[in-house]
């Protein structure tokens, strides 16, 4: 029996050797706030269980909070610090684009983290002008995303309309009432688009590509993966895509069917993020988190095809990896067939001007655009009807700030009474000009002859009933 002891004091001391440190530290629960689909929380939570336990013999449970989309996460996570400012209950934050990142390193919520030189020398620092990851290490690229348009092409040719090339292809009158779109306030990567097109147009013309765009939708969706669904469905025969929804919708229907394109040079390829939230109650659970989705292991179920080994296993991702070698290496082997790094763009992002703005813009496009949107979709009609004419077409598309005003709203848009009378102001302005432009709305005849209809059968009907039910109680 002592020998067994002594024996298993040497195997637990060689053990102690063998496995690393972090493993006796590593926790065993991780909590994660997330706009990213089910497919890539089931993915990766598997793919980071199976790693954990091979690496540091430890399971480790994977908590999911869906809170909704990018913008709903950055409005939660900025509202659950401004009452505990030293940490949320949340280990880390995965997807949304990088503009709620750069604004969230700004007000210091994020826990820089550096990734060991193995991992940090394969990524690459930055694509098309835009940085990868966050020179002090807050945050991570964990993936790239491009955006553009996607179309039916069978009711293209059904309806005689043209395949797009540009954003502004989408504010052809000739399209109205068949384009689609999220509202960007609940979406990230329809955010992005609006904001690709101010920075591709400048502030004025984005303004009116936007405007008439906006003109044409047939009604804003709350996801951004919706809108593409109605566009393969043929309820609308174009609309606003980030590339992976709309791969997905080309390889499930067909690219005879379905076409995607990126307008050229007008649009970027944008990191998608990860990063560990300040106070996270499971840090080096979130180190290992982030460790893996970088590593050449993580980045496969980025880019594999489903059933590669190596790949994901029950969802197809379907998107970019940020490990340049990874192109070369899995040929034949993705389920994406261009390489980010090769492709070329004049449009210079300027990643801090969007995040700087991101809240504004959001809400100024739902003021003018889309909580006002019977208005603008009459407006517009008539316009058209009248021609196009340019003083019309300037007054209909023009903003009520310039994009230096919009810039320093930004810095007082945490004052929600601030920011609610400015939105009101947007509202009343658009108004006011859709009414000018398309007359103030029909009285609805229909509607007070139904109004008529059932007062009377109140008064033919309930009052009688009300008044014996009365006459009934007086009589006890």
């Amino acid at each position: 029996m002592e020998g067994h002891l002594r024996a298993w004091g040497h195997l637990h001391a060689l053990l102690l050797l063998i496995v690393p440190s972090v493993a006796l530290a590593l926790e065993e629960e991780l909590i994660i706030v997330s706009p990213h689909w089910e497919g890539i929380q089931r993915e990766f939570e598997r793919g980071f269980g199976e790693y954990a336990l091979r690496n540091f013999g430890k399971k480790v449970k994977v908590e999911w909070l869906d809170v909704g989309g990018t913008s709903e996460v950055l409005r939660f996570v900025k509202s659950e610090f401004s009452k505990r400012p030293e940490g949320i209950g949340i280990d880390v934050i995965f997807g949304g684009g990088i503009d709620p990142y750069i604004e969230l390193s700004r007000l210091g919520l994020l826990q820089p983290y550096r990734l060991p030189d193995s991992l940090l020398s394969r990524i690459a620092p930055e694509i098309g002008g835009i940085p990868i990851y966050d020179p002090k290490y807050r945050w991570y690229g964990a993936t790239l995303a491009g955006f553009g348009i996607i179309y039916n092409r069978a009711v293209l040719k059904l309806l005689g309309l043209p395949e797009p090339k540009t954003w502004e292809d989408l504010g052809d009158p000739s399209l109205f009432s068949w384009v689609g779109s999220a509202d960007p306030r609940s979406s990230g990567s329809v955010h992005m688009a609006y904001e690709i097109i101010l920075q591709a147009y400048g502030w004025r013309k984005g303004w009116e590509v936007i405007t008439r765009m906006g003109g044409n939708v047939r009604a804003f969706t709350r996801g951004a993966n919706e809108s593409v669904k109605d566009v393969a469905a043929g309820e609308v025969a174009y609309g606003l895509a980030i590339d992976f929804y709309a791969w997905a919708q080309v390889n499930r229907i067909g690219p005879d069917k379905i076409g995607y394109v990126m307008p050229e040079g007008l649009t970027v390829v944008n990191p998608d993020a990860v990063a560990i939230l300040k106070g996270a109650p499971h840090p080096e659970a979130a180190r290992r988190f982030l460790e893996f989705v970088m590593s050449e292991e993580g980045q496969r179920l980025w880019m594999c095809r489903k059933g590669v080994p190596g790949g994901p296993r029950e969802y197809q991702l379907g998107r970019f990896s940020v490990l340049p070698d990874l192109y070369g290496k899995l040929k034949g082997l993705t389920a994406v067939s261009a390489n980010p790094f090769s492709m070329g763009s004049s449009l210079e992002y300027d990643a801090d001007k969007g995040s700087e703005r991101w809240r504004v813009l959001n809400d100024m496009v739902g003021a003018l655009i889309i909580d006002v949107h019977v208005d603008l979709v009459r407006a517009w009609r008539a316009v058209i009807g009248r021609g196009l004419r340019e003083e019309e077409v300037e007054l209909l598309c023009r903003p009520p700030v310039s994009e230096e005003e919009a810039l320093r709203l930004a810095d007082r848009w945490d004052d929600p009474e601030f920011r609610n009378e400015r939105i009101a102001e947007w509202r009343t302005f658009a108004r006011k000009k859709y009414e000018k432009l398309g007359g103030r709305p029909e009285p609805d005849r229909w509607g007070r002859i139904a109004t008529v209809l059932a007062l009377g059968m109140w008064v033919a009907f309930v009052l009688p009933y009300m008044q014996r039910s009365f006459k009934r109680r007086r009589l006890r």
